[in-house]
Formats: C-alpha cells, structure tokens, sequence
C-alpha cells in the first residue's frame, strides 16, 4: 500500500519530470529532506511544481514561495475592547526571469494546477517586461540550501485564547485610568505568525516559520486646559507569548501613565542649541530614517524614491570607503540572525543565508543593504560578489525586494551608562521614546521628537520639560557624536510595520543601540500655543 509521503514524493517528482533525470533526483532528494524535518510536503509539492512549469516556459531562472499568514490585532481603549481581528491568507507567489527582466504572478489557488498556471502567467509577465527593462537582471551566485527554521518561542502568541489578550489589555487600562488625571487609556497587541516554504530552481528548498509580537500603550493626562500624552516603548520582537507576559503590562501602567500626568506640569522648552542625550528608546528610529533607509542599495541607486526614499549616500563609487557618516564612535552593523530580533531569519526571500556586516565602521560608509540582483553592481567597489540577503516579500500575493535588516548602533569599549554621559554633560536635554518625526526625500535633513524630556545642567537632571524637537542634517548629526554607551546599555528596539515600495509593502524590522550624546544640536519648541 502506498503512504502518504510515498505519494508526495512520487507526484512531486512527475511534476519536474520533463527536466531529466539529473533535475528529477534533485528535486527527490529536496522533497525527501525537507518531509524528513518540519517542512509541509504539500507546500513542497506545489512550489517545486511551480519552478519547474516557469523553466518549461522559458525561465532561466525562477523562485516560488508558498505562504500561510495569520494575523490578529487587538485593540483596547479604557473599558472597551475597539476590535479583534483574526484573519488568515495562504496562496503562492512565483517570480521568473526571461532575457533578463523579471515577471511575478500569485495565486490562491494552491494546487498543482494552480501552480502551474501561475508559474506561466509570471513568465508572460516577463516577456513583456523586457521591453521597458533598461539594464538586463544579472543575479549574484548563492549556493542551493536545504532545511527548515522556526522562531525560537516558548508559546505561540496565536495560540493564547483571544480572552486572555483581552484581559489583560482591560488591566493595563484600568491600571492607568486609577492615576490622578489620566482619563484616556489605549493599549494594543499585533501578533504574527508566517510559514513560508521557498523553492528555486538553483536547487533550494527551504520552509521558515516566523513569529513576532508588538504590544502597545498610550495614555492621555488632562488638567488646566492642557493634555498631554505618553506611549511607552514596548519594542516589538521575533519572540512569543512570553515575551509580552515578560512586561507586565498591568503592573507597569500606572508608572507610564504618572509620566503623561507629570508633563500637564513640565516646563515648555528654550529654543536653542543643546548637547543631546538620547536614549536607546529614541535613538533606535533617528538609526532607522537616518542610516537604515538610505543605505538600502536600490534607493541609492535611483530605483526606489517611494516613502520618501532615495538618498544621499550615492553614488555607491563616491561613497564606499570614502563618506565620512560620523565620528569614529559610529560602527553600524547590518544583521539577520540577531536573537529576537524582528528581521531574523535562516534564509531570506531568495534563499540566501542570513549575515552580518557592517554598514559604517569607525565613521566611514563601508557598505550597503543588497540582494541578488542588485550585489553584482557594487561589487567590485564593496570586494562582496554576494548577496547580503536582504530579500522580502510581506506576503504571497507581494514579489519580493530589497527590505531593510536589523541595522543597529554597535556598544562602544568602555562600560558607559546613560547615567555617565548625563554626569559628563554641562548643559543639556536627555530624550526618551519615539514621537513624531520627518526627513526629506534624500534622508538628508530631519526632525524628531520624543515622549518625555529632562533638561540637564552640570551634569544633573532638574527637571521634565515639554515641546521638544530636534533638527539637523544626518552626517552633521552622526559626526556630533562623541559619548556612546557600553554593552550593558545596549537596547533592541524597532517597529512592527515599515512601509516601503510601490504597491505598498510592509516589513518588521528591529534596531539595537546605546545611549549616544550629540554636540549642540538645534532645539526647536513644537507647543501648540508657539
């Protein structure tokens, strides 16, 4: 009698059968691997299906990706639960290269058939596609892989019932609402979970199951016809349940909710240049718009200017070895295996094992974000003929492209506190945690803010203030920076959702700091009444 796994084996087999015997053990060989780990056959079945039609079209390359993505959002505000979305999506997405020039198709229809037909339609896409391709696609080598990967967790977030997420977001609230002025309470959790299987036809066939979690909570203090809020930085992570229990959200709130409650009182800043204290909690986006974003090759090279993209480090033959980005203090490491972070990974989108590397080291640009199609044009600036791996796709229906790793602000060598370089500083604002923020097209010039402030003077904190901003331009400010913290400082911090391309896509990305001080940068005053 046949099994089950005897039958995957055998149709999967058939379905690459035109492409010879070498081709048919190859793919025998990847499918018996892959069903002996974790990795779903069906999945297998169905995107070595679909390479294999793209090759019989004409492809000379070709990826397929199965994905099952389930999501759920939760959101609560005071006593009220706001909405409860619980939604999942699987299909498969096939990309294929012909004479140089790419075509993509997807598809919910997750048979072989539906594979097949796809897979066709991508290679359609690309016939046409050359036309309007200016340079022919060249891909850097990266070597077959095999194997499976999951996102090291304790308990799936997924699988926590629905009414424990809900409890405990009531608590949060109700644990600020009990602080004096405090009179809106919002608190939130976006929970992630995306088995992705990844076939080429260079011979790879890998399966990932990614996790992720980002919690959330704001809160807003009215008193003497003023409000003020405050959001706590909850860094989102490629983590579990555990994580999120790991915070103590209840027990915590009432000592973020103080905060929103202090600045009713906190005096409204002095215009002026300031030393600039940020903590890791702030400074992880000024590294996100600031380095993240225009050190991804494809914006340098002019091929993406949505969500305010290009950027000023171009051309790459003026720029590598060569910008100086910041002071020597300024070692920017890129990275895809960083534990719990958002943007880890075995393998990216196209199959090419995660890395790290180093962006900026000892102030110079040293090197950019990449993928396959894009590594061959810098590599005889950079010396790398691979891929850095930074290829995604936010879903089945998306064709992947060049999304940011985690790219993180490297600990200096001394054991240096926040609590140091505040010591150390005569006159200045230490900020923590995100607030608003814009930056120019180039990522040249920009503007931050924060949730809470402290001025600074001689080397002590006397007292809150409110209203702040920041201004500068990116090398000014990266080169202003002379006190960094030291590794027990370092925090993960990053977001849920950064938007880039067009169609818009969205990616979870983490960024590692220290506590950094930065020489007389512009403060403006953003009070309403200014």
């Amino acid at each position: 009698m046949t099994s089950r796994r005897d039958f995957l084996k055998t149709t999967a087999l058939g379905a690459v059968a035109v492409a010879g015997t070498a081709q048919v053990a190859r793919a025998g060989t990847l499918l018996h691997k892959l069903s002996n780990d974790t990795g779903d056959p069906m999945a297998n079945e169905i995107a070595l299906a679909a390479i294999q039609a793209a090759k019989d079209a004409g492809a000379s390359y070709s990826d397929a990706r199965v994905g099952r993505y389930r999501r759920q959002f939760i959101a609560a505000r005071e006593r009220q639960v706001m909405g409860v979305s619980d939604s999942e999506s699987f299909g498969i997405g096939v990309r294929a290269l012909v004479n140089g020039a790419w075509g993509f198709a997807a598809t919910r229809d997750v048979s072989r058939a539906g594979a097949v037909r796809v897979a066709q339609q991508a290679v359609q896409v690309a016939r046409a596609a050359r036309a309007v391709t200016r340079t022919p696609v060249v891909l850097a080598p990266t070597p077959a892989v095999t194997g499976t990967w999951r996102t090291p967790v304790q308990q799936d977030p997924i699988d926590i019932p629905i009414e424990d997420k809900v409890a405990l977001l009531l608590a949060t609230n109700e644990a600020a609402l009990k602080i004096p002025g405090v009179r809106f309470a919002n608190s939130g959790l976006a929970l992630l979970r995306e088995e992705k299987t990844l076939a080429t036809t260079d011979g790879t066939l890998v399966t990932q199951t990614f996790v992720r979690v980002g919690p959330s909570f704001t809160v807003t203090a009215i008193g003497d016809g003023d409000f003020q809020s405050y959001t706590e930085e909850m860094a989102p992570r490629g983590a579990g349940w555990e994580y999120i229990t790991s915070l103590d959200m209840p027990g915590n709130a009432p000592k973020w909710a103080a905060l929103a409650a202090e600045k009713l009182t906190a005096r409204s800043v002095d215009v002026g240049r300031y030393d600039l204290i940020l903590d890791p909690t702030n400074l992880w986006l000024t590294i996100h718009e600031s380095v993240g974003h225009p050190t991804e090759l494809d914006r340098a090279r002019g091929y993406e200017a949505n969500y305010a993209g290009t950027s000023f480090v171009a051309p790459p033959e003026k720029m590598i070895s060569k910008l100086k980005y910041g002071s020597r203090l300024m070692n920017i490491q890129a990275d895809r295996t960083q534990q719990d972070s958002l943007s880890r990974c075995a393998w990216d989108d196209e199959g090419v094992a995660a890395e790290s590397w180093l962006l900026i080291k000892d102030g110079i640009f040293h090197d950019y974000q990449t993928v396959r199609d894009q590594a061959p044009a810098i590599a005889s600036l950079n010396g790398v003929k691979h891929s850095h791996g930074c290829s995604f796709a936010d879903s089945w229906d998306s064709v992947q492209f060049q999304r940011m790793p985690n790219v993180s602000l490297l600990p200096g060598e001394h054991d240096t506190t926040i609590d140091d370089i505040i010591a150390d500083t005569d006159h200045g604002i230490v900020i923590k945690n995100r607030g608003s923020w814009s930056i120019d097209q180039q990522r040249y010039n920009f503007q931050f803010s924060g949730q809470v402030f402290y001025e600074v003077k001689k080397g002590k904190i006397t007292g809150m203030l409110k209203d702040v901003a920041y201004q500068a331009r990116t090398p000014d400010f990266w080169n202003s920076m002379d006190m960094i913290g030291g590794k027990r400082s370092y925090w993960l911090g990053g977001t849920f959702s950064d938007g880039k391309g067009e169609p818009g896509q969205s990616s979870s990305v983490s960024h590692g700091c220290v506590p950094a001080r930065f020489r007389q940068v512009n403060i403006i005053n953003t009070a309403r009444n200014v």
